[in-house]
């Protein structure tokens, strides 16, 4: 392994391909399906901000709308409102790169305003009013298949999961550059758990490398999904860390770029000795 240049801007912070990284999740919501509202009040969330970032966190990603199945939609305001309650707070406490778990535009630029380096945007599709505001501030932009549909939607890829997530990769890139957004501002993400079954998430991790672009940068999600459950019988998403890891390390090794955490302790133990043995 080595740097071949691909890089990940977002506003004045830029990561780099010479080693990987570790993304902790920040739920400030009371119904996520892994920490079930641990972090909804602010002071829990602030606390937790900083003890991801003494573990070892190279970003925190903040979410105030949670997309589990079955969860509560809330309106941009109420988002906002669970945002404006701690994003300040730990935009002072660290100069890492910080992204906001979003996909409504509003609420994307109200982050970009207030500490946000980066938006994690799950809708599934180009978004012109994002991609604007991705433009304006010089953003960073992660974007994730999950085929525009709630994400307990079952879809029957009739070309196959791995098809249908580089065809995704190939339109969105497409529309990114002629946006005019640089495409190291872009972090792609093949959207593990998101309208696809365990027979699809399964498929798409075995052959995640064909989907990988060898000049974008790339994010895997796996941390305590349900297929996770599903492959290694726990049932309580909490005990499903040890699994995490290592699919997590066997997307590293297909050329993930950066692995979004629930745990970032453990995943930071095992970023150290990926980066040691194939990166340093």
């Amino acid at each position: 392994m080595y740097f071949t240049g691909k890089v990940f801007k977002a506003k004045a912070k830029t990561l780099d391909d010479s080693k990987a990284y570790v993304m902790g999740i920040l739920n400030v919501t009371p119904d996520s399906f892994s920490d079930g509202g641990l972090y909804f009040r602010p002071e829990n969330a602030i606390k937790h901000a900083e003890e991801m970032l003494k573990d070892g966190a190279d970003i925190i990603d903040v979410g105030a709308y949670s997309t589990r199945p079955g969860s509560e939609e809330i309106t941009d305001k109420e988002e906002m409102r669970r945002l404006s309650r701690v994003l300040p707070e730990i935009r002072k406490m660290t100069d890492k790169i910080i992204s906001v778990d979003t996909f409504n535009p509003e609420t994307a630029e109200y982050s970009l305003e207030n500490g946000a380096d980066a938006i994690n945007d799950v809708s599934g599709k180009f978004n012109p009013e994002i991609a604007s505001l991705v433009k304006k501030y010089g953003a960073g932009w992660i974007i994730t298949h999950t085929s525009n549909v709630k994400s307990e939607t079952e879809i029957k890829y009739k070309k196959g999961v791995c098809y249908s997530v580089e065809q995704f990769f190939d339109e969105i890139l497409k529309d990114v550059e002629k946006f005019g957004i640089d495409k190291n501002q872009i972090c792609l993400d093949a959207g593990f758990g998101f309208a696809k079954n365990n027979s699809d998430n399964i498929e798409l991790l075995k052959n995640l490398e064909t989907v990988i672009r060898p000049d974008v940068f790339f994010l895997t999600a796996l941390s305590r999904k349900r297929f996770v459950g599903y492959l290694s019988g726990k049932e309580n998403a909490c005990e499903r860390d040890i699994a995490s890891r290592y699919l997590e390390l066997l997307s590293l090794e297909k050329g993930a770029d950066l692995i979004r955490v629930h745990d970032v302790k453990s995943a930071s133990e095992l970023i150290k000795v990926y980066n040691s043995l194939f990166k340093d």
